[in-house]
């Protein structure tokens, strides 16, 4: 397991290595990391699944380093392991070509490439690395929306789906973006909104709050503002949106949220996450959401679910619509990916806090990353 102390693997520049078979990739892995975490051999082939490597590599910080099979894999199982080592790219974010071959393979590979031959430089290739121009950086999670000074409120929900223990990723993340920027955190449920802004509401205050609360948010905001005419109005966001913006094209899911609206009897909704957790009662993805879209559309929908880090559109029975979580399992590279699949399917994709504040009345704004209520 995983210590708890450890960057996310989302939140690491992913570097993978490729090439054709017998190109010395496993060899430079094992080198560039100095570890040995690839097995090496002079038989073709010999690595047939992406094995993965979470780490420090100085000067490029937390990184999680990839080795793959050759791109020239034969036969039916070479094909699969093709068609893995093609799956990393979504979730690449700079590739090294390892030996000869590129030219053939150029056109795959739309992040940056640094290619590297036998008898090179390691320690260069580290600095080409650290380089290079991530022109697909994440944003910070309040870019733009907090300065020094300003206060948070995070509306944490602690229900049957809640971890014991701990809080979840986001709200782990969030709390240590304020900390960074020195912006004061306070922390509550929702049943414990009304007392903390009577107490804490000051200039720039903004409440951050977990999806599924919006409505008992929102209406604690309006008791609020009706109490204290003249105070400044909080502000309102979720967790899921500002991931969106993070790790995503923000635009392109509010827009996808019209097609909730246009949701007829026996469409069929993909409700997809981009992790893997026990589901708890009162899950979510799989027991709320689908709720609270048949309640808002009055339709009869059908429902299907994934999970992980892989994502496929059956193009002989695409959905109707896309529901995706908030992705901060997930690099920026993978969610935009997903979102362009969705694009190129013609199949609209919506994330959760989007979609759950519209079922909720409220409009999110991809513009400041707010909603409007």
């Amino acid at each position: 397991m995983a210590s708890l102390n450890e960057t996310p693997s989302a939140n690491r520049i992913h570097i993978a290595f490729f090439g054709l078979r017998n190109a010395g990739k496993s060899t430079l892995v094992n080198d560039f990391t100095g570890q040995e975490i690839a097995i090496v051999s002079d038989t073709p082939g010999t690595t047939t699944d992406p094995v993965s490597k979470a780490m420090e590599i100085l000067p490029l910080g937390p990184c999680l380093v990839t080795d793959t099979a050759g791109l020239d894999d034969e036969g039916e199982l070479g094909a699969k392991r093709v068609e893995k080592t093609l799956g990393v790219l979504s979730t690449t974010d700079i590739a090294v070509w390892v030996g000869e071959g590129f030219e053939k393979w150029r056109g795959r590979f739309t992040v940056p490439v640094v290619e590297f031959r036998r008898g090179d430089s390691v320690e260069e290739l580290k600095r080409k690395i650290a380089s290079v121009d991530l022109a697909d950086a994440a944003p910070g999670l309040l870019d733009g929306l907090v300065e020094k000074g300003d206060r948070v409120v995070c509306v944490c929900p602690i229900d049957g789906s809640a971890p014991k223990g701990r809080l979840i990723l986001p709200q782990v993340q969030l709390v240590r973006d304020c900390l960074d920027r020195h912006v004061a955190a306070t922390v509550c449920q929702p049943e414990e909104l009304d007392d903390v802004l009577a107490r804490d509401c000051a200039r720039g205050t903004l409440v951050v709050t977990d999806s599924q609360a919006f409505a008992a948010v929102r209406d604690a905001l309006a008791r609020f503002e009706h109490a204290n005419p003249g105070a400044q109005r909080p502000r309102l966001t979720s967790f899921s949106i500002l991931f969106a913006r993070q790790k995503g094209d923000l635009h392109a899911l509010c827009a996808g949220a019209d097609a909730i609206k246009a949701l007829k009897d026996g469409d069929t909704v993909l409700v997809s996450e981009g992790c893997t957790h026990r589901r708890q009662c009162g899950d979510i993805g799989t027991v709320k959401i689908p709720k609270w879209l048949e309640s808002y559309t009055g339709r009869k929908l059908r429902f299907e679910f994934s999970s992980g880090g892989t994502f496929a559109l059956d193009p002989a029975r695409l959905p109707r619509l896309v529901v995706h979580c908030g992705g901060c399992m997930l690099t920026r590279r993978a969610v935009l990916d997903r979102i362009a699949r969705c694009s190129a399917a013609g199949v609209p994709i919506v994330n959760y806090g989007v979609a759950i504040a519209l079922m909720h009345g409220i409009s999110a704004d991809p513009g400041t990353c707010l909603v409007k209520r």
